[in-house]
């Protein structure tokens, strides 16, 4: 049974339904990408010269790149769950001494704003199970769709031949604040109806991202 979550209003939705169908293709597929590539290299020119680092090491802080690492970040992050009433604890909770504490400090960790999917990837069961996923995450999907060729043009946004996946970091940088944009102008996809309605390709060229 796909999992159920409810919108503002109380009504249920389900992973399997899309609110708003449609993919990013032709014209407004070349405007999100361009946007998103004006941002990026406009924050790789802002950075500190003392801060700069590689290439490859940039992309990895900015974003989860391809279906493992971004299933690998979605499963990292809590469910959102409705809110409880919360009953006092039976007992106080005594604080881990100092030593303690300092040992298992971890490094803070960094949710996704939103997802992009190449919607027409292949085969198309890789990233089938993203977007219940991201939906119990509330991580909104951004679908793109280009006459079997969306993978290649994502892949090329971080460098790389193709990418299936990509999730965008929270870190509050100009590409948040682009993609924050994005979503608010109700172009967000937060079903599974676009990965649904495109045919499974039998052939495949190049390396595809995973």
């Amino acid at each position: 049974m796909p999992p159920r979550n409810k919108d503002s209003k109380g009504r249920i939705i389900h992973a399997s339904k899309s609110q708003d169908q449609d993919c990013y293709e032709g014209e407004r597929l070349d405007r999100l990408l361009q946007s998103i590539q004006r941002k990026i290299e406009s924050a790789r020119l802002m950075m500190d010269d003392s801060m700069c680092l590689p290439e490859k090491m940039w992309f990895k802080q900015q974003f989860a790149i391809g279906v493992n690492e971004v299933t690998r970040v979605l499963e990292r992050m809590p469910p959102v769950t409705p809110m409880a009433p919360t009953t006092p604890p039976l007992m106080p909770v005594t604080p881990l001494a100092p030593s303690l504490a300092s040992n298992r400090t971890k490094a803070p960790y960094i949710g996704l704003q939103a997802v992009l999917i190449a919607s027409d990837c292949n085969p198309r069961w890789l990233s089938k199970h993203l977007p219940s996923l991201a939906l119990s995450r509330k991580v909104p999907l951004i679908f793109l769709k280009d006459n079997k060729g969306a993978s290649l043009r994502l892949g090329q946004l971080v460098q790389l031949k193709t990418a299936i996946a990509i999730g965008v970091k929270a870190k509050g940088n100009a590409i948040n604040q682009l993609i924050d944009e994005i979503l608010r102008g109700n172009t967000i996809q937060l079903g599974i109806e676009c990965l649904n309605s495109i045919p499974v390709l039998t052939t495949a060229h190049g390396q595809v991202h995973r």
